[in-house]
């Protein structure tokens, strides 16, 4: 009976998802909330279990340099055990309501039932051995990027990326703020109800939520998940980051325009874009994917917001348009590119270890190649815009230079803001990061066909 109460504990659901992340490449989220379902947790468990999980994956980098002076580098430790101690110590040193005494008592406990005497005997040394050993000074490592790389649990590439485009300083203030809990933030379907009147709806409901500083748009949750609310199951609000939600205004869309969204999975920006639109003037909005089941998404999420009418879908690759639609066909093109989601790393820790400089070169040739495709369905003097959730200039400024190149009736224009506390850079282009307002990375440039 007490086994089968460890395997149900927190503590030990926490060791089995980190392990999926880590050995099968699974989404934490995903996984997450899976075992939260399967194992029907209380929501102080549930809590524990995600708080253990997303903390672990984000300060990785940083628990193994904690461990690494404990471990014997030649004996080759099973993944759960590894997993274990990370879990472990990151309780030790960042969970402080956790009492010392009963994060070792778990680990030994989780240790016994999962493995053998001898792996329990593993763990509880490692562990007393990292309470009596001094806390890292990270101020000691000489290189630069590494000392920030292990202080930030991020790779040295990402480090030596960031200093070049920010320069020291800034990289510190973007790397610690990606320790920082993510923010929910939620969308106003304004065509059905004011920020003004969701704000006071969501409170009655026992929700507390604050206007966004980045867009007008936006709200802010500071409790509860506003996911299970009447507004959202009415469509009058919707999931969404906050600079993502930059991306509908910055098309400048007219009512009766046709409106193409080249990469559209799961609706959000197609939604935002159809709240502009109106049907009886001849408003659409012609919503492409790669993937059948993630149009079914769309639709769905164009249904509960009440904007299905000027919502069209296609299951379709952007590079293959010109089998399905005529040229020059559209008012407004937007491409929301697949990325490497470097801007994402707070929400889905993950990333920072999964992708490789390898990958942004790869996703430049995609990028350039959905660019390439959709302009000729441009109509003249209108308008294209390219968004990624990515703060490379591989995969932003080098694609867009590359672009021009090759099209010469294109030119950059200035990106339009609803917000204008928001400040284009020199080259008219917007570039949000996630230490500057507390959202996902973000880039816009807005390119304009000649008549």
């Amino acid at each position: 009976m007490a086994n089968k109460s460890i395997r149900n504990s927190s503590r030990y659901l926490a060791m089995t998802v980190l392990e999926k992340v880590n050995t099968k490449g699974a989404f934490s989220n995903i996984v997450l909330n899976q075992t939260i379902e399967k194992e029907n947790l209380s929501r102080e468990d549930s809590n524990l279990l995600t708080e253990i999980v997303y903390g672990v994956i984000q300060r990785k980098r940083t628990l193994d340099y904690i461990l690494m002076p404990y471990l014997n580098q030649k004996k080759k430790i099973e993944q759960w055990v590894i997993q274990l101690l990370r879990l472990s110590v990151y309780q030790l040193y960042y969970l402080e309501r956790v009492p010392d005494h009963a994060v070792l008592n778990e680990a030994v406990n989780i240790a016994k039932v999962r493995g053998h005497k001898g792996i329990s005997g593993l763990v509880n040394g490692v562990l007393r051995n990292v309470l009596r050993g001094e806390k890292p000074d990270f101020s000691k490592i000489s290189d630069p990027v590494e000392r920030l790389g292990v202080q930030y649990s991020l790779p040295d590439w990402i480090i030596d990326q960031s200093i070049q485009q920010l320069g020291m300083d800034e990289t510190e203030k973007y790397a610690q703020s990606l320790l920082d809990k993510s923010k929910v933030s939620l969308r106003v379907n304004t065509t059905q109800i004011s920020v003004k009147e969701a704000i006071e709806q969501l409170t009655d409901e026992g929700y507390t939520v604050k206007e966004s500083r980045v867009s007008p748009h936006g709200l802010i949750s500071e409790s509860g998940l506003p996911a299970r609310s009447e507004l959202f199951k009415t469509g009058k609000i919707t999931i969404q980051d906050e600079t993502s939600m930059l991306v509908a205004p910055a098309l400048g869309i007219q009512s009766d325009d046709k409106v193409l969204d080249a990469c559209a999975a799961p609706g959000g920006k197609t939604t935002h874009i159809a709240a502009y639109l109106d049907n009886e003037k001849g408003g659409e909005v012609l919503a492409l994917d790669l993937h059948a089941h993630k149009i079914k998404l769309i639709e769905e999420n164009a249904q509960r917001q009440r904007v299905r009418p000027v919502v069209k879908t296609k299951n379709l690759d952007a590079r293959k348009i010109s089998e399905e639609v005529n040229p020059e066909t559209f008012d407004k093109i937007l491409v929301d590119a697949p990325c490497s989601g470097l801007g994402l790393m707070r929400r889905k820790p993950e990333i920072r270890y999964s992708k490789t400089p390898e990958d942004l070169s790869a996703l430049k040739k995609i990028q350039i190649d959905i660019l390439s495709s959709v302009a000729p369905f441009l109509k003249k003097d209108g308008r294209l815009v390219y968004s990624t959730c990515t703060i490379t200039q591989e995969e932003n400024e080098q694609v867009i230079e590359a672009f021009l190149a090759d099209h010469p009736d294109f030119s950059v224009e200035p990106v339009l803001l609803e917000n204008e506390q928001l400040e284009r850079s020199k080259d008219q282009m917007l570039r949000v990061y996630p230490h500057q307002y507390g959202t996902d990375g973000f880039f816009i440039c807005s390119l304009r066909r000649q008549k």
